[in-house]
């Protein structure tokens, strides 16, 4: 089975979590971390400084397309960042553990 990580991020709380719940109680996601960082960027041709919550969504390939979707429905913003990291390795304890609590 192929593992992601999909990676997004917002400036609102309640938009992390609402997404959180959505991806999680349909069985999108195994996990999310929501982390605090400070974000610099280009908008705009401005240079952009600011505070963001930063979804780490833990999930199988597959399930990249629903997802994505349920990101572009509740974010907070025009072009939300979404990318994907390959998990390449990992321990199969935890993987395995992903695998049984993913649907779809």
């Amino acid at each position: 089975m192929s593992y992601i990580i999909v990676q997004t991020t917002t400036n609102d709380v309640k938009v992390a979590n609402l997404i959180t719940k959505i991806l999680l109680t349909k069985r999108l996601c195994a996990c999310i971390q929501q982390i605090d960082v400070l974000s610099s960027y280009i908008w705009n041709d401005e240079i952009i400084k600011s505070n963001e919550i930063q979804l780490s969504i833990k999930t199988k390939r597959s399930l990249y397309t629903k997802i994505e979707k349920v990101i572009k429905e509740n974010s907070s913003y025009e072009v939300p960042q979404i990318i994907v990291i390959d998990i390449t390795d990992g321990s199969k304890e935890y993987l395995d553990w992903m695998g049984s609590e993913l649907r779809g």
